[in-house]
């Protein structure tokens, strides 16, 4: 039996391994005639300075977000996908990715980038497509080559 993703979830955070993803998500949305869901998760870590946020800091990285967010639903759009939904989320990546998004936006894939922290960062904290792999509700799809499979 043939499988057929209905509803995609691709989180993206403007890396190689993102973006890989990103291409075969917007292929295999084509392929079954799906709705793409396309997520950034701002990691409220990465905000905090000292006793307080920046708030110079956060515009800048919502503004980036936003803009990487619109690129890509028009690069999904050229190419066809009918429905693209966008997504920017605050929080922790693994844990918004895994339950916060996947069961809003009720997707029955996610399709993600292999890596994107450093070794230490994985052996401390974990990878997010681990955790993601463990905990999502739905079937994940950790994608490590592009459309060619290079």
């Amino acid at each position: 039996m043939y499988q057929e993703y209905k509803r995609i979830l691709v989180p993206i955070d403007g890396s190689d391994e993102a973006e890989k993803a990103f291409q075969k998500a917007v292929q295999a949305a084509l392929r079954n005639e799906g709705i793409l869901d396309i997520a950034h998760v701002i990691d409220t870590r990465t905000m905090q300075t000292g006793d307080k946020y920046d708030t110079r800091y956060t515009t800048e990285l919502v503004e980036q977000a936003k803009q990487l967010l619109a690129d890509y639903e028009a690069f999904a759009k050229e190419h066809g996908v009918k429905e693209v939904y966008t997504h920017l989320e605050f929080g922790l990546p693994k844990q918004t990715i895994a339950h916060d998004l996947s069961e809003s936006c009720g997707c029955e894939l996610i399709m993600m980038g292999a890596t994107g922290l450093s070794t230490l960062e994985r052996i401390v904290m974990g990878s997010v497509s681990a955790y993601v792999i463990r905990n999502a509700p739905c079937d994940v799809l950790i994608v490590r080559t592009d459309l060619e499979n290079q």
